[in-house]
This record gives C-alpha cells, structure tokens and sequence, in this order.
C-alpha cells in the first residue's frame, strides 16, 4: 500500500491537507535526474508526504513513507520535512501519526542526510514533552537509521504483518560478514515477542487502533461518579484463612478485573527495550470516561517456574513514563506470589529493579491509584504499592514473604504458616487499620468483587483528578512516613 492509500484508509474522507512545500532541486545533474524519475514512478515529490486530517472526528498530524521514492530513502530534504510537520503538529497540539516505509539513509547524500536523524528525533522527543501522543505504524520494511530514531519512540507501536523490521539492512551484512542475516530475527512478529513492538495489525484495522488511543488519551473523568458503599469489617478476621481465599483457583485474576473495569483496553507489549514478561501487563484503558495507564500484575501467568523478575518491573517502568509524558493516571494492580528466586533473576538486577520501580512511583508526576487484588508476597507486589490511593479486596493480603517462608525463617519449619500470618496481621483489614490501605472492598458476590473493585476505582480515580500534581506528590511521600510514626504509638 503506497502512502496515498494508506492516508485514504486511515483518515476520514476528503479531510486530508498537505502540508509539504517542493523540496529544492539538488546542483549535481545526475542526481537530480534520479529525483525525478523517482518522482514520476511514485507520483510524490519526495520519500515522505505530511500534513493533517481527521480519524473519527479527531484532528491529528501525518507522516507517511513512500517506499517507491529511492525505498522511502531519507535525504536532507525529506528530513526537513519531517521535521516541520512534528515541530507544527507541537505547536498546534495535535496527535501525531508517523507510518514509516523506508530502508534508511539515502546513500546518495551519505552523512549530510545521516545526521538530521538526530534533528527529527529532537523535534519528537520535544512533541512527546509537550504531553502530546506519538502513534507509529512501522511498515515493510522499516530499517536504519529511521528504525534507530523516529520508528522506535512512538507511545504506542504497531507493526504491519511480516513486515521485515530491524537496525540493520539484511544486504549489508551479508556483504560484509559474508553470509546471510538469520532468518526470522527482523520481522515484526519476532519483535513484537521480545516486547519491541506492542502489536502486529493490519492497514485495515489501524484506523481502529489509531480512533480507541485518541479516545483514552483524550478522555477525562466526567462528574465524580455515586460513592460506592463501604464494606463493613466483619468481627473476626483470620488473616491465615484470607490467605487461602487469595490462593484459591476460581479466583478472578487482573485480566479480568481490567476487562470488566474499562470499555476501552489497548494492550501494549513489554519495556520497548528487549524485554517481554507475560507476568505483567501494561495497556492503556477508559475507566469511567477517564483515559488512564494501567500495569497488572497476573497471577494466571505466574504459575510453575514462571515468576515476576526484573523484565517484568522494568514494563512498569515504562508505564510510569508513558503515563507522565501522556498525563494519564495510573492504575497498579497487585496480585503476586512473590518474584523469581533464581540466577537469572538476581543476575538481572531484581533488587535494583524493584528500588528504581518504588522511587519512580512514589515521584511519579500523575495520579495514582493501587489495587491490591490478592496476593502481595515480598519486593515483587512492595514495587507497586506507593499511589495516592491503595484499594484492597478483601481477600487480599501483603506480606514481605509468603507466611510459609516466614514461618521457615522463625522457626525452621513451614507448619506454623497460619500463626505466622495471625501475627503480622498481612490481611487488608489489618492493613487497612495499619494505614497501608485506604479502603477494603467487600468480594463475596458471585463475581469475585469484579463490579464493587470497578465502582471503587472509578471513585479514587475521579477524585485524585482535581488534586495538583505537586500536593500528590508531597502526600505519597509522607504516606509511609506516618505509618512509622503510628505504629510507634500506644497500643499499636
């Protein structure tokens, strides 16, 4: 598909407007035959055509590839105008659409071409500071220098079907390692498994995928919905049998407290950096009519020896950034039997992993809000609980081991579990008396507290939205300094 169609594709009709002026017309005679003849087989005048339209009534900016110009090549002059449509889509705060198509640098103007990489990665990072979303669609191929700037800082990435995606250029390294690129390495789906790309769709369903993220970026939290009735604390609670409730297998897990939660979901895949984990997911959601990030913890994908390691909370990571620079709201939801105990995992860095994952929470520059869904064994769920607001099912509990490991380490055995957790009182209604968690849902209806979880949320959500950023801030971090203080209290 050539850039003309995709634009007819995506963008409501007739509501396309160039923005491109005629590039200039190079000294050297023979490559500025080549330009022509390039633009008579494309029919652009250029690699790269920009300007604006609408998706589903939404205004946003364009920049398409044309691969039948010199393999969407970028010279000088291409860069240039790349780098003007970002700069005016910042200055009118419009979304911005890069489709990019494009083999790399252009050969024929070398380094002078090379390096205004650099330029159009400047003008993206300052769109992207600006609060305002970056959508790419790599398309086949996508590879270079393009690859290596633009192509890879979009918000949200999706990739065309066996699009071949990659650094390096297959026909390069042949020529200069003398045999073939591994097969299978440079496609969109490869990379999408390893947490590169967040999905892989078709042209026909972009403009889907392009009208549900500039529904959530743009939605806010309407009037703050109806107060949801508060769960009363029954007489007795036995923090060993809340652990049991926890663990048993019919137990809703996070995937489907999001489904139920959110009218609108787009999952995104792993860190954008190499990193796949399936013990986290990230996406960005509509709760309530407010566009926020959400980051879960599933127990279903932590089963066997598959555990929470360090991948996994650097996806957290990148939910925090993508949340402050789209000034969304964030959702962690906590639901973990503890982190992976192995090599790989220390060797990893876990333990820094999971200081750099409390301190980003804790200073995030948005609002916050924790569900503690289930379990919440050790430094894996510890990582996701500093928010504003920390909501607790309760069957839910928070540990710094699971009450076998503990009992292990006081009494060298694993059989006084349940009195281990009676005394360091791990259920949420202890927690909340502790002043760890600010409100206990009640879950014993059929749905395993699905709806009563969405009410609360909506409700914590609406409400952090008309604090200040910088008061959020201030409170999260004396958050935990008053639980020390309170539990050096009388009777504590």
């Amino acid at each position: 598909m050539n850039a003309a169609d995709l634009i007819a594709q995506t963008l409501d009709h007739g509501t396309y407007v160039s923005w491109d002026v005629a590039p200039p017309t190079p000294l050297d005679p023979d490559y500025a035959a080549t330009l022509e003849r390039a633009s008579a087989r494309a029919d652009q005048d250029e690699a790269v055509i920009t300007g604006e339209g609408t998706v589903d009534g939404h205004r946003v900016c364009v920049i398409v590839g044309e691969f039948a110009y010199l393999g969407g090549s970028i010279g000088v002059a291409t860069a240039e105008r790349i780098t003007a449509a970002v700069r005016r889509a910042t200055v009118e705060g419009l979304p911005l659409l890069a489709a990019p198509v494009s083999g790399g640098t252009r050969m024929q103007e070398g380094t002078r071409a090379f390096v205004q990489m650099v330029a159009i990665a400047a003008a993206v990072a300052d769109h992207k500071a600006a609060g305002l979303a970056y959508l790419v669609y790599l398309r086949n191929p996508t590879t270079g220098g393009v690859f290596a700037s633009w192509a890879s800082m979009g918000h949200v990435t999706a990739a065309e079907p066996g699009a071949m995606v990659g650094f390096l250029g297959p026909r390069v390294y042949e020529a200069l390692e003398g045999h073939e690129f591994p097969a299978g390495v440079q496609t969109a789906e490869n990379l999408h498994a390893h947490g590169l790309i967040d999905a892989v769709i078709g042209t026909a369903h972009l403009r889907t995928l392009i009208v549900n993220a500039l529904e959530i970026l743009g939605a806010r939290a309407p009037n703050s919905p109806p107060t949801p009735e508060t769960a009363v604390k029954p007489l007795e609670v036995d923090d060993w049998e809340v652990v049991l409730r926890s663990r048993a297998p019919g137990r809703p897990g996070s995937r489907a407290l999001i489904h139920h939660a959110s009218t609108t979901y787009i999952p995104l895949s792993g860190t954008g950096r190499g990193d796949a984990d399936p013990t986290v997911s990230l996406g960005l959601a509509l709760v309530g009519g407010q566009g926020v990030a959400v980051l879960a913890q599933d127990k279903v994908a932590q089963t066997g020896t598959t555990r929470l390691g360090p991948g996994a909370l650097r996806v957290v990571t990148r939910g925090i950034a993508l949340a402050e620079e789209l000034s969304l709201p964030l959702v962690t939801i906590i639901d973990t039997p503890g982190a992976a105990l192995t090599p790989d995992a220390e060797e990893g860095g876990l333990a820094g992993q999971i200081s750099r994952t409390l301190t980003g929470l804790v200073r995030a520059h948005v609002p916050v809000v924790c569900v503690l869904w289930g379990q919440g064994t050790g430094g894996a769920a510890l990582a996701m609980l500093p928010a504003d607001r920390v909501l607790a099912a309760d069957h839910s509990w928070l540990a710094p081991l699971p009450p076998e490991g503990a009992s292990a380490l006081r009494y060298r055995t694993t059989d006084r579990a349940a009195e281990v957790a009676r005394d360091q009182r791990v259920a949420a209604w202890h927690l909340h008396e502790d002043g760890i968690v600010d409100e206990v849902v009640e879950c014993s209806a059929p749905d395993g507290g699905i709806e009563a979880m969405r009410r609360h949320l909506m409700c914590a959500i609406s409400a952090l939205t008309s604090i200040p950023t910088a008061d959020l801030v201030a409170n999260r971090t004396k958050r935990f300094e008053r639980v020390a203080v309170a539990s050096r209290q009388p009777g504590s």
